[in-house]
């Protein structure tokens, strides 16, 4: 009885660890850039639901769910934004989690989105133009 318990947990645990989406495929990062510990708070505490390819991060494996966060490689943001949806859990509320990471860690991972997000972001054309500049 002792033993099904540990493996369930063990279980549990793996289960667990698989669904948060460590999508740390590669640090695009060098150790050397200033946002290169935003970049692996961001792996650890982010990739659950979003993608940012600078961080190796896929985000969720079902597309579908409601939880799916923005993909941050067509977004981009600014460092005030990303540090107000840290703080405040998103901007709809009750989705994203309030305070994943606080202090110095929140202006790491914000510093880190707002460089590194929409490397695919396109453009829509202006009035009168047919091609975005």
């Amino acid at each position: 009885m002792r033993l099904a318990l540990i493996i369930g947990i063990f279980a549990a645990a793996a289960l667990g660890l698989s669904a948060c989406g460590f999508g740390e495929e590669k640090l695009a990062v060098s150790e050397s850039d200033p946002n290169h510990s935003g970049a692996v708070l961001f792996a650890t505490h982010c990739s659950g639901c979003h993608t940012l390819s600078a961080a190796g991060t896929q985000g969720s494996g079902n597309r579908g769910e409601r939880t799916q966060g923005p993909n941050l490689n067509q977004r981009e943001e600014s460092f005030d934004d990303a540090l107000f949806a840290i703080q405040n859990g998103g901007f709809s509320g009750a989705i994203m989690p309030q305070n994943i990471v606080v202090g110095e860690e929140a202006k790491a991972v914000a510093k880190f989105v707002a460089k590194y997000a929409g490397s695919e972001a396109e453009q829509s054309p202006r009035p009168g133009e047919t091609k975005a500049p």
